[in-house]
């Protein structure tokens, strides 16, 4: 059995967390696991608030200025090293044939959607990610969870869909185009500038809220523009 407790403190130094995990039911159709046969378990990791952005920062200053996706270079980087000391294999929700995540994470943590489609958490509102998961050979002692309180259904005005100048999020979902294209122009500079205005909106989280560089970055790295210095 995986002690979970152990990997946990492999991914404290990077500012990251383990976010639960699962034991794959034997009729389940799970993927391959380290030795290439179905994975009997996951243990999905990522991160509460911008934990791991100062050790980001620093990973970062020592690469070329044009290195593609370095966030998710970054994190396969360190999860890859915690995968082969705990004989796992790593995963990243960006890799090919893509890994339904966000099921697992709802799987794991009992989290329900937020109105954006970001799994709303109990204690971190919408300032959290899913980095990566490791898969293994073996099951894992998972500790049961109490069902969290859904936030959203205590929030009665509804404020992350009220925020957004295109109107990018409604009851019928995101308008990905919409947003797109108002970020990259001439009226989406608060967008560029401040984050997302839905997500800030959000009246939950507050106190794990990323800050400002590490919400510009995330919005170019959506937009494709220039990172800001």
């Amino acid at each position: 059995m995986t002690d979970c407790a152990s990997v946990a403190r492999l991914f404290a130094p990077h500012g990251l967390i383990l976010r639960g995990g699962f034991n794959f039911g034997a009729s389940e159709d799970a993927p391959p696991g380290p030795s290439g046969e179905p994975a009997k378990a996951v243990l999905l990791v990522g991160q509460a608030g911008a934990a791991p952005w100062p050790h980001f920062q620093r990973w970062l200053a020592d690469q070329p200025e044009n290195i593609e996706n370095p966030l998710d270079t970054w994190s396969n980087l360190v999860i890859g090293e915690v995968a082969a000391q705990v004989g796992a294999r790593a995963i990243s929700p960006s890799e090919r044939p893509f890994m339904p995540f966000q099921q697992w994470a709802m799987r794991a943590e009992g989290l329900r959607s937020s109105p954006l489609g970001i799994l709303m958490h109990p204690e971190y509102g919408l300032w959290h990610a899913y980095r990566g998961a490791l898969l293994f050979d073996r099951e894992i002692v998972v500790t049961a969870l109490e069902k969290p309180i859904h936030l959203c259904d205590a929030c009665v005005g509804k404020p992350c869909l009220k925020a957004c100048p295109a109107r990018a999020y409604s009851s019928s979902g995101f308008a990905y185009q919409d947003c797109l294209t108002h970020v990259r122009g001439q009226n989406g500079e608060p967008c560029r500038t401040t984050g997302c205005l839905d997500r800030n909106a959000c009246p939950y989280g507050v106190a794990h809220r990323y800050p400002l560089e590490v919400q510009v970055f995330h919005m170019a790295a959506f937009a494709g523009l220039p990172m800001r210095d």
